[in-house]
This record gives structure tokens, sequence and C-alpha cells, in this order.
């Protein structure tokens, strides 16, 4: 999933990354990414966790009572001590933005690139693998391929890469070919349904 940064989660982000290039290098800044998603996963789908993190009324000093007990065994001492600053400093409600900035600087980092894949109904696991292949193949990446069911498309894919959409699903293609009616006049377009025909005849 792609998500927006700030310029507050890129300092935040930079600092957590440079501590984890010294702690471990490429291992340590991947099992670092793990753990903060695996946090933020937790906020998403528990609420009161969320607004746990993000009140401002809660003294500071209970949460990071708290946080010690909660994780404590399940996070490593880097990211538990994050944690910890970000609530000295009443940043936590940014850790969303800033999980966002260190998969960024990750991916920047290891030659990838994360892309959002709409389409009408869920993939196999085949048809993803085909598909990363063929979008690492265009943009010379390694993508991070996140997929998601719009029931809404009548056909087609789109993708996401960054703040760019490149829609093809088959809405986007009878849009373009209306547009086309608009722009070009029915004339010229009569003229290239007609060589498209004559093609089909000649073979």
């Amino acid at each position: 999933m792609i998500r927006h940064t700030d310029a507050l989660a890129s300092v935040y982000a930079r600092s957590l990354y440079e501590l984890a290039a010294e702690a471990g290098g490429r291992d340590k800044i991947v099992e670092v990414a793990d753990e903060i998603e695996q946090v933020c996963e937790l906020a998403r789908g528990n609420r009161a966790f969320r607004e746990f993190l993000g009140s401002p009324i809660v003294d500071r000093g209970r949460r990071a009572d708290a946080l010690r007990d909660i994780f404590r065994e399940r996070v490593t001492d880097l990211v538990l001590r994050f944690m910890l600053v970000l609530n000295d400093r009443g940043r936590l409600s940014h850790l969303e933005s800033i999980a966002g900035a260190y998969d960024h600087l990750v991916n920047e980092a290891f030659g990838r690139v994360e892309v959002d894949v709409f389409t009408p109904g869920p993939l196999d696991p085949e048809q993803v693998r085909s598909l990363s292949q063929r979008i690492g193949a265009a943009l010379g990446k390694e993508p991070v391929v996140y997929t998601y069911t719009d029931p809404e498309m009548i056909g087609g894919l789109k993708l996401r890469i960054g703040d760019q959409l490149i829609d093809g699903s088959v809405a986007a293609r009878l849009r373009k070919i209306r547009q086309s009616f608009l722009t070009s006049g029915s004339a010229a377009i009569r003229e290239r349904f007609d060589r498209i025909l004559d093609e089909g005849e000649a073979r």
C-alpha cells in the first residue's frame, strides 16, 4: 500500500533508517520495516489502540510503561526505543506516515518500487507473479505489488505507481473512444475502423 508522507515523517524515518543500518545493515533495516508495519497494522485494526497512541489526554509516562509492557518481547529494542522517543515528543500519531517514509527509503536503497494494482476480481498467485515480472521489466526495478479488488471496474486493471495512475480499465478505454469521437470527428474514426476491417480481411 502506497502511503503519503510529510516532512516531519521523513525526518524521523531517516533517523530510524540510519540507526537500523548502523545496528545491522540490510537485515536490520528489513527487520525494522517489518516490525513498524506490524505496529501500524495493530493500530489500523484496533481503534482503542489507535486512539491510545494518538490521544493527547493519555499521560506520556503511563503510555511509555504500557508500550514497554506490550512490545518488550514483540519488537526489537531499537523499535521499542524509537516508539518511546516518539511518545516523549508527542509524535506517536505520526507513526503511520513515518512507516510510509521509512518504506520509501528502503525501496530506494534496495531498488524497489511500490505498485498498487486494482482489478475487478481477485488475482491468483500465478497472475500476481506474472504481472510483477512484467512491471519489473518495464520499470527496471523490483516491484512490491499490492493487489486490490474494485468491483465497480468492468475489466482490465489500474496501476498506481507513486503519484501516477495508469488506467488500463475497460471504462477508461471506452472514455478514450468517446473522446476520440468528440475530438477527431466521426469521419476520422470511421476511417480508422475501415482500415482495421480491411487489415482483417487481408489476413
